[in-house]
């Protein structure tokens, strides 16, 4: 009886690990941070950035207006798995243009209180932010259609 216990748990053991292989499609370091801010605003609906990576989402608790010339650092809490699988093809909108931008911010970002996005970008080692205007006819069309799916995901986890 003791060598079907060692077999099971030696099959158990080797189809574990052959699971974690597979599904293991990106590095565990890759994520999106995403959300929007409004400088003229009151409450804790001004600033909403989110960080999602292949296989959480996160929220940030410090809600700070995003510097236009550095990164965001926030402190981020899990979200449930629905809110997670409400946003998880995210990445697969994101504008490779966006990767050749020599610019960190893109239009005029709540120059006039329409607010603002924050996106950062980091993925097989490339990490990248931006500050897009929320003001769609301020940004190249190439983006209008991540701008929307932003606002789509953004209003889901809401």
């Amino acid at each position: 009886m003791k060598p079907y216990i060692l077999l099971s748990l030696c099959l158990l053991l080797i189809l574990s690990v052959s699971c974690k292989k597979e599904t293991t499609t990106a590095n565990s370091s890759d994520y999106l941070i995403f959300g929007y801010f409004y400088g003229m605003c009151v409450g804790e609906q001004c600033v909403e950035i989110f960080k999602l990576d292949n296989c959480r989402l996160y929220e940030d608790s410090r809600d700070i207006y995003p510097n236009r010339d550095t990164f965001y650092v926030g402190t981020y809490s899990q979200l449930s798995n629905q809110q997670f699988n409400a946003v998880e093809d995210l990445m697969d909108f994101f504008p490779q243009d966006l990767l050749n931008e020599s610019d960190t911010v893109i239009g005029m970002p709540d120059a006039g209180d329409w607010g603002g996005f924050y996106i950062e970008y980091n993925f097989n080692g490339t990490r990248r932010f931006w500050i897009l205007d929320k003001m769609k006819t301020n940004v190249p069309s190439k983006y209008h259609a991540f701008i929307d799916k932003l606002n789509e995901k953004i209003s889901l986890l809401q």
